[in-house]
């Protein structure tokens, strides 16, 4: 199994540290408004991810943390924390903002068939932790308190640069550095803030006898060491988190505990929307409810998104998500064919299903996965095996979503049967109308009736 590795920035082979306890980790959702179709993208990668890990044997264990505190507008150190921004924007307190919108994030990951985390952590559950790593990088000389907070170093830690090949000379002149006047040097970033004087912030917590919350990248860390230990396998995110937030979670956890943080780092490149990026002032964030009113379905999603590559960016239109739709209806019908007493060439689906375990391990190749099913569609009927083989390794749910017809509907097509041999055409067109009604087509062809699903 090979994948791309962001800080050596090449695919290398996978070695885990120990192949039946694979530790990962996953940048979750900050819980303050509606996800986007965009924000689920990582997760059906990352999900992936975890099931290719499993078809290769290997064992995964992956945490995922859900911010729900401490995450700025800015995505840095300045600005009104997400979660406050919500509570006020929906007239909810700052608790049952993260709750609802927790569960609404649930409910579509559940809906598209991801993979459960097998631990799901959120930020606020870990503040003893987080103070504690303070404590720790305080204590070996990295931190400086002002009035605005307690700030990492980062000229303290001589690598800073390297996981995103960052020109720190260069960023000495960008507008960041009289934001927070303070700060010694412009890549240093808060590891806790001090709520000021008049600043409305609910979530609050004692620390250094001043109350204030965590920085957005300490939770990561702190959750990390709390729950993995001190290195892990894979650290997955988006690639927007590589030059702040990966890079700032690196620092932290590699000058407190003297240990890489990860071996494999993963991420996602992010999809547009009619070639713009989303965003709320374009008007263009679609979300599942958009596309259920459209008449498409989480795994039509789903199945868009395995069409591309995890690192290439994806451009989503109606027209590429009804191709997709298209493609998933093509494959139920391929499935239902194993009810239907059609020729199965085993040899063509073995080697049809061996050339997509090797796309898959090869740096988690989906779009080449699926067009290695693609040549065997029209080919030959599925086995049990190739159907549980695509629904363990892409999620499709193709097994349970195609059932067989029911016992009078077979009993129907064999009625149909006789009436075409009679030339009884009103009879057939009666009966295929009645399986058009429940969802189900009739084609007719030299072999007889085959049925699919419309």
């Amino acid at each position: 199994m090979k994948l791309y590795n962001t800080p050596a920035r090449e695919v290398q082979d996978f070695v885990p540290q120990d192949p039946n306890y694979v530790k990962v980790y996953t940048c979750g959702p900050t819980v303050y408004s509606k996800q986007h179709i965009g924000n689920y993208t990582a997760y059906i990668y990352w999900d992936t991810l975890i099931r290719v890990l499993k078809l290769a044997n290997y064992t995964p264990y992956r945490v995922m943390n859900i911010t729900d505190v401490g995450h700025l507008v800015s995505d840095e150190d300045y600005g009104e924390d997400k979660m406050e921004k919500g509570a006020r924007q929906s007239g909810r307190t700052v608790w049952e903002v993260a709750q609802f919108y927790l569960d609404d994030y649930m409910e579509h990951f559940n809906a598209l068939n991801l993979t459960y985390p097998d631990m799901v952590a959120r930020a606020t559950d870990y503040i003893p932790q987080s103070t504690d790593l303070v404590d720790t990088l305080t204590v070996k000389g990295f931190t400086y308190e002002i009035r605005d907070g307690v700030y990492y170093d980062t000229t303290k830690f001589p690598t800073y640069a390297n996981f995103a090949h960052l020109d720190l000379e260069g960023l000495q002149g960008g507008a960041r550095v009289e934001l927070i006047d303070d700060k010694r040097n412009i890549s240093d970033f808060a590891l806790w803030k001090f709520i000021q004087p008049g600043e409305a912030h609910t979530m609050r917590w004692d620390y250094l006898d001043k109350p204030g919350y965590p920085g957005w990248h300490l939770e990561c860390s702190a959750i990390i060491h709390a729950e993995l230990g001190e290195t892990i396998d894979i650290h997955t995110g988006g690639i927007d988190h590589i030059q702040v937030h990966h890079t700032n979670e690196i620092a932290q956890s590699e000058a407190a505990y003297e240990r890489p943080l990860a071996n494999y780092w993963l991420h996602n490149s992010h999809i547009t929307v009619d070639s713009e990026k989303i965003s709320k002032s374009l008007g263009n964030t679609i979300t599942f409810e958009d596309l259920a009113d459209k008449g498409f379905t989480h795994t039509d999603y789903r199945m868009w998104v395995l069409e591309g590559h995890y690192q290439s960016q994806r451009n989503f239109t109606y027209d590429n998500i009804t191709a997709a739709h298209n493609r998933l209806t093509n494959y139920r019908n391929w499935a239902a064919l194993r009810h239907q007493n059609k020729e199965i060439k085993q040899e063509i689906i073995d080697q049809a299903v061996l050339k997509a375990t090797e796309a898959l391990f090869d740096n988690l190749n989906t779009a080449q996965a699926l067009s290695e099913i693609d040549k065997i569609i029209n080919t030959t009927a599925p086995t049990e095996a190739a159907l549980q083989f695509m629904d363990e390794a892409l999620g499709l749910k193709l097994i349970d979503t195609t059932p067989d017809i029911i016992a009078d509907q077979k009993t129907s097509l064999q009625e149909r049967a006789k009436a075409r041999e009679a030339k009884d055409w009103a009879k057939s067109d009666q009966i295929r109308e009645e399986f058009v009604q429940s969802g189900i087509t009739i084609l007719d062809s030299a072999d007889g009736q085959t049925w699919q699903y419309i």
